[in-house]
Order: structure tokens, then sequence, then C-alpha cells
């Protein structure tokens, strides 16, 4: 694969626009789908994403924006799925052409809701996407250092590895770096995972706990993703990888990271529908929770740490109760 063709990002937030800026760093133009017409409007108005990453600024003219996603399909090579998990089935619902033939590049961290799908096996299942032509991209990575131009180490995963390494080379710069991998389904599962303990450190971050078990709670997290990759995807990795430690621990401490603050709220005494409604952003590992108790009823891997979330944020079990019991559990 000498180039990976027609670029087009497909969803509008914060990480779609951090992508789309080092995008436009190795090619000319690129399609950009977003949903909403007001919004493509305002953003070729001021010259940036009007809701998003404000201070990061576009040649718009090098940007062919559409909220047809048909069109934004058929024109593209390759597609980059930026688009919040909750929000994937209802998007592709509009679609009438084929992705079979093109190069779907996810970087959702999350998991379909209803179907518990990773999104890689919902393109394979349910719109017959060869594995060959499925991509994943991971690694710790908020949206917000990139703008910022901050160094980050990004890992493309592909069956093709010739394709991942087109796509990782056309991600690399002065403060990007890449690498590729085989591991599609391990590094999705573990961008789910980390999402769901980036919610705990949150929680126990609220509850005052300190640096001290903040570490050991990482700690007990990394090895309870690692039993579950053993098991779900038994293949040789190396947990500590930037790809899954790395996501990990830039999810479970940074301030950047949604899914901590909303933990945080939680731990502070907010519902989670007041916690939702404040923070106005989508926090993945609050679908990515039920999907994976859901997921992990087939596997039963020991996951301690899932289900202490789990039945704070569904069964409505004291935070503080919960955590105690969790406590109590590491050494």
């Amino acid at each position: 694969m000498e180039n990976c063709g027609t670029i087009a990002i497909m969803g509008g937030g914060s990480w779609a626009t951090a992508i789309a800026k080092m995008m436009l760093e190795r090619n000319d133009s690129i399609y950009w789908y977003m949903r909403r017409d007001d919004r493509i409007e305002e953003f070729r108005r001021l010259g940036h994403n009007p809701a998003y990453l404000t201070s990061v600024h576009f040649d718009v003219d090098r940007i062919k924006f559409s909220s047809d996603i048909n069109k934004v399909v058929e024109n593209s090579d390759t597609l980059v799925f930026v688009t919040p998990s909750p929000y994937l089935k209802s998007h592709l619902k509009k679609l009438k052409t084929k992705l079979r033939d093109k190069f779907i590049v996810t970087a959702i961290k999350g998991i379909v809701p209803d179907e518990n799908l990773i999104c890689s096996e919902y393109f394979h299942q349910v719109y017959n996407v060869p594995d060959e032509n499925l991509a994943v991209l991971g690694g710790p990575s908020h949206a917000e250092e990139v703008a910022l131009g901050r160094l980050t180490y990004l890992t493309v995963g592909c069956a093709d590895t010739e394709k991942a390494q087109c796509f990782a080379d056309m991600m690399a710069s002065e403060y990007v770096k890449t690498k590729i991998s085989e591991d599609v389904i391990g590094i999705e599962y573990a961008s789910v995972l980390k999402n769901v303990y980036s919610i705990a450190a949150g929680i126990c971050n609220g509850l005052k706990y300190g640096d001290n078990f903040q570490s050991v709670l990482m700690s007990n997290a990394a090895q309870e993703m690692d039993r579950f990759l053993k098991t779900v995807h038994p293949i040789e990795r190396n947990i500590i990888d930037s790809v899954y430690l790395g996501d990990l621990l830039v999810t479970g401490y940074s301030n950047f990271s949604r899914n901590r603050v909303f933990g945080t709220m939680i731990g502070k005494g907010y519902s989670v529908k007041s916690a939702q409604i404040e923070m106005e952003m989508i926090a993945e590992g609050f679908y990515g929770t039920k999907c994976m108790k859901d997921i992990n009823k087939h596997y039963h891997v020991n996951m301690p740490i899932l289900d202490a979330v789990y039945n704070i944020l569904y069964e409505r079990i004291s935070p503080s109760i919960e955590i105690k019991l969790l406590t109590d559990s590491f050494r």
C-alpha cells in the first residue's frame, strides 16, 4: 500500500479535531464528516472547530466538509471514525455506500452499546469489512496535548502490517511518534478498559484517597486488563507497552481525562445523571462499563475493579462502601 488515498475524518469532537490536524500536516486536503450543518458553517466562518480545541486553526479551503455521510464515504479511500461509540450505529444507519473496499481506521475508544462489540468487530460483522481493511488507533493521546504539539506516541493496529505502516507514517511528525501492531483486538479492548479504570481512579480521587492508593489501583488495573486480554485474545503481547499501560496511566492520572473527571464527580456524591449533564461531554467509560460487564459473563475473568465500577454506576451502591471492599482485596 503506497499511500492511504483520500482521507476522511468521521466525527467532529476533540479527538477528531486533533486527528484532522495531524492529517493535514501530510495531506493537501481531507474530507470531514460532521453531523450538524450549523457546526460546519461556524467552523468555516471561524477557521476552527467552534466547540472543541478552539485554539487549533485550520485552512478551511483544504477541508471538504459535509453532513452527508454517503458523499464523504463515496469520495474517500481511508475513513477515520472518531464518533462516540454510543452514536456510531445511528451514523452508519444512514449509509448506503458499501464500506467493504474502504480502509477503516477506528479511533473510537469504546464499545458499540446493545451489540457489545468492539468497533472493529462491528464493522467486520455488520458491514463485512475484511480484517485486512480494519485498523485501530491507540496509545496515550489526549487530544488537548496533540493540539498543543506535545510529544505523543501512537500505535496503529491492523492485520495487514503494510497498511498499518502506511497510516502510521502519515501520522508521524516531530511531535508524534508511531509504531504498528497486529493486536487489533487487544488494543481495542485495552482502550475500553482503561476508561473504566479511569472512572475508578476518579471515584477514588473524589473520595479523597491519596496518591499511594492511586498507584496500587493502577497496578491492579494493569493486572486485571492483562488477565482479560490473555483470555479473550491469547497472543504474545507486553502489557507494559505504551498502547496498553501508557494509555491506562494517562487516562487514570490526567486532568484532561473526561472519564477521571466523571468518576471524581461520582466520588464526590453526584448522581450519574447529574454528572453527565454537568460534563456536557461523553464519558465513554460509563457505557464501556456495562458492555464489559456483559461481555465478561462469557469469559468469567476475575475483574474486581470492573465489578466495583459497575456496582457504583448501575447498581447504585455507595461509592465509599464499594471502594472500601475493593481496597480490602488489594495487596
